[in-house]
C-alpha cells in the first residue's frame, strides 16, 4: 500500500506537468514532417484501406456482419488497436525514450507511461470521432449502447498504463525485454480477434484462453458498442477474465516498481 500511495501521490502533485508532457510528446512524435499531425490520421486510414481491400476485395471475405459493412466492422475494433499497439510498444519504452528526466531531473518515473499514454489517448480519441462521422454517413447514428463507448476506453488505458509502467521498468533494465515485446506486437494483433471474431472460435477452451487477452475484450467491447448492440454486462465471463488480467498488472506493475525504481538511474 506504500507504494501505492506513492504513485498517487506522486500523479496528483504532478498532474499539471503530465499534461504538458502529454501535449509534448504529441509534438515530438510528429514534429519535422511536412504534414505534421495529419500523420496521425493518414497512418491509420492507410492500414484500414490495405486490410479492407486484402479481405474485402482480395480474398472475398469482407461480407456484411450483423447488417454492417465489412469496413465499418473493421474500423470499430482496428482502431482502439492503434492505440494498444503503440502502448505495447511506446509504453515498453517510455522510461528509455524520456531517461533524461530520470537521469537530469528528479522527475517522477511513475508517471512517464502515464503522460505517454495519454498523448496516445489523444490522438485514439480523434479517430473515434471520425469513426462516428463516418458510421452516420453509413446511416448507422448514434444510439444507448454507443455509451459504453468511454467505459471501454476508460479501462483500455487503465490497463495499458498499467502495462507501461511494469513493461518499461523491465525495459529499462534490459533492452532485450523490449525487443521481446516489439518482436510480439504483430503475433499479438493476429491472435487477439482484431480480424475475426473470437466468440466463433468452435473449441470452447480456445476461446475461453483468447478472452483472457485483454486486447481481445477491448475491441470486442468496442465492437459490441458498434456494431452488436451488446451492454459489457452481457459477456460476464469476458468481463472477468478482463478484471483478474487488469488486477494481475496492477499488482505486476507495483512489484517492478518497488523492486527497481532505486536501481533504474544508475542503469539508465
Amino acid at each position: 500500500m506504500k507504494t501505492v500511495k506513492e504513485i498517487l501521490k506522486e500523479h496528483i502533485q504532478w498532474r499539471h506537468q503530465i499534461l504538458k508532457l502529454a501535449k509534448a510528446d504529441i509534438i515530438k512524435t510528429y514534429s519535422g514532417a511536412a504534414l505534421g499531425w495529419a500523420w496521425a490520421l493518414i497512418k491509420p486510414t492507410i492500414t484500414i484501406l490495405v486490410f479492407w481491400f486484402a479481405f474485402s476485395v482480395g480474398l472475398r471475405k469482407g461480407s456484411d456482419i450483423s447488417g454492417y459493412p465489412f469496413a465499418l466492422w473493421l474500423m470499430a475494433g482496428i482502431v482502439p488497436w492503434f492505440y494498444m499497439s503503440e502502448m505495447i510498444t511506446g509504453g515498453a519504452g517510455a522510461i528509455r525514450k524520456y531517461k533524461y528526466l530520470v537521469t537530469k531531473m528528479k522527475f517522477p518515473v511513475s508517471t512517464i507511461p502515464t503522460f505517454v499514454s495519454l498523448s496516445k489517448l489523444a490522438i485514439h480519441i480523434c479517430l473515434m470521432v471520425i469513426v462516428m462521422i463516418i458510421f452516420c454517413l453509413f446511416g448507422h447514428f448514434p444510439d444507448i449502447y454507443w455509451l459504453q463507448i468511454p467505459i471501454y476506453m476508460v479501462l483500455m488505458v487503465l490497463f495499458f498504463i498499467m502495462w507501461g509502467l511494469f513493461a518499461s521498468m523491465l525495459a529499462s533494465m534490459s533492452k532485450d525485454f523490449l525487443n521481446l515485446v516489439k518482436s510480439l506486437t504483430t503475433a499479438i494483433f493476429w491472435m487477439s480477434g482484431i480480424m475475426w471474431d473470437v466468440n466463433k472460435i468452435a473449441t470452447p477452451w480456445i476461446q475461453t484462453v483468447l478472452k483472457f487477452n485483454p486486447v481481445t475484450f477491448i475491441a470486442t467491447g468496442y465492437r459490441n458498442a458498434f456494431i452488436y448492440k451488446c451492454w459489457i454486462w452481457e459477456d460476464l465471463y469476458g468481463l472477468l477474465y478482463f478484471a483478474i488480467v487488469l488486477v494481475a498488472m496492477i499488482a505486476a506493475a507495483i512489484w517492478s516498481y518497488k523492486k527497481l525504481i532505486k536501481e533504474i538511474p544508475d542503469v539508465l
